[in-house]
């Protein structure tokens, strides 16, 4: 029940929409942090099961859950309004958290993650044969895609484009001090082997960044293709 102190309504709409917010800021977060350890355990898990050997060290993993994970998780809870928010047809109280779709885009997304993860691995050490360098290569891989992956999960159906990169500047700022610790785990040299990992060369850097690319390029192309079928259902 609600009680009105005068006839103005905004106050009402006001807290509509600030509810809408925090829910689907609660869905972001979600969705990036469930995608993110799917991909973690697949490039895991099937790394062990191809016999292809340890994929990722423990304290890599830590260290991913943490850095990676964790600074866009929280600055993903600020998101301001999303356009359209207020278009939205109420929410069903029955619905649960991963209904809309959610589910299955984490659970897609997150395999994505860690297939990347794992074909980069493989390829560096088909092609060099050093298995310490494959390792860093992947954790780098599996670090930046993660990154990159956090501004897909701002919205679920709206391009990042039509969004704009710098319209939460906590996540940049977020992302920005996340790559920023990565790279100090490569270059400081104390640090490298706490992490197991080498200094990596252009080719090594150029595979890292055409699986972030690739990870953005196939949530668009997904992401267009909803919205596609979306206004054909709706006859537009």
């Amino acid at each position: 029940d609600m009680v009105l102190a005068d006839d103005n309504f905004a106050p009402i709409v006001a807290a509509i929409q600030e509810g809408r917010v925090i829910y689907a800021n609660i869905r972001k977060v979600i969705h990036y942090l469930l995608s993110c350890n799917i991909g973690e355990i697949v490039a895991i898990f099937f790394g062990i099961i191809l016999g292809w050997g340890r994929v990722l060290t423990p304290i890599q993993i830590l260290w991913v859950n943490l850095v990676t994970d964790g600074l866009p998780a929280l600055a993903l809870g600020v998101e301001p309004l999303e356009r359209g928010v207020m278009n939205e047809r109420p929410r069903d109280p029955k619905e649960g958290i991963f209904g809309r779709g959610l589910g299955w885009q984490i659970a897609w997304q997150g395999v994505l993650v860690g297939v990347m993860t794992l074909l980069v691995y493989r390829w560096d050490l088909a092609m060099r044969g050093d298995r310490l360098r494959a390792e860093t290569v992947a954790f780098m891989t599996l670090s930046l895609v993660q990154l990159v992956h956090s501004f897909n999960t701002r919205s679920l159906r709206q391009s990042l484009f039509r969004i704009g990169w710098l319209h939460n500047r906590p996540l940049v700022v977020a992302v920005g001090v996340s790559l920023l610790l990565q790279l100090m785990v490569l270059t400081v040299p104390f640090l490298r082997p706490v992490f197991d990992v080498v200094p990596l060369s252009v080719r090594d850097w150029a595979t890292v960044m055409m699986a972030a690319v690739t990870m953005l390029g196939v949530v668009e192309i997904v992401k267009a293709a909803v919205r596609f079928l979306g206004r054909s259902q709706a006859g537009i």
